[in-house]
């Protein structure tokens, strides 16, 4: 049985971002997922992400967060549009939270949700997890624009 699309896989499967495109042979390529409100992904770092070992980089923290949360605003706006497609959204702010250093020994869970939304934009919260604890929180804006913006 072959495994389920990601939304990034299903709509937008050449993009090339760092953080979430699925082209990117060197990137994230963070892989989320529509789950009731929330949508979900599983990453698993490498000693290449480490800040130093056995710790994940807060870059990379910083990394996965907003492109998590970018997608999380993309699909309620094209749900609160009833469109076939997300729209494009860009990053308008974010803000990062650092708990607790984050180990690289096992996969991180990103969770994101819809606080707040109106017309073009979307105020999203999530948080990154591992080993049953919450290691950062993200807050951040994120704005549907015009192709070539």
């Amino acid at each position: 049985m072959s495994e389920p699309k990601s939304l990034q896989e299903t709509y937008a499967p050449h993009n090339a971002c760092f953080g979430c495109g699925p082209a990117n042979e060197k990137g994230l390529r963070i892989r989320s997922f529509e789950q009731g409100a929330e949508v979900v992904a599983t990453w698993t770092p490498q000693p290449h992400h480490e800040a130093f070992p056995g710790v994940l980089n807060g870059g990379i923290i910083g990394a996965l967060l907003d492109c998590h949360l970018n997608w999380a605003a993309c699909v309620h706006l094209m749900h609160q549009a009833k469109a076939a497609s997300p729209p494009c959204t860009v990053t308008a702010d974010y803000a990062v939270q650092l708990k607790r250093p984050c180990p690289t020994d096992g996969p991180v869970s990103l969770r994101a949700r819809v606080v707040e939304s109106s017309g073009d934009r979307a105020v999203v919260e999530g948080t990154l997890e591992a080993a049953g604890k919450v290691r950062a929180t993200c807050r951040g804006t994120f704005i549907a624009v015009k192709e070539g913006h």
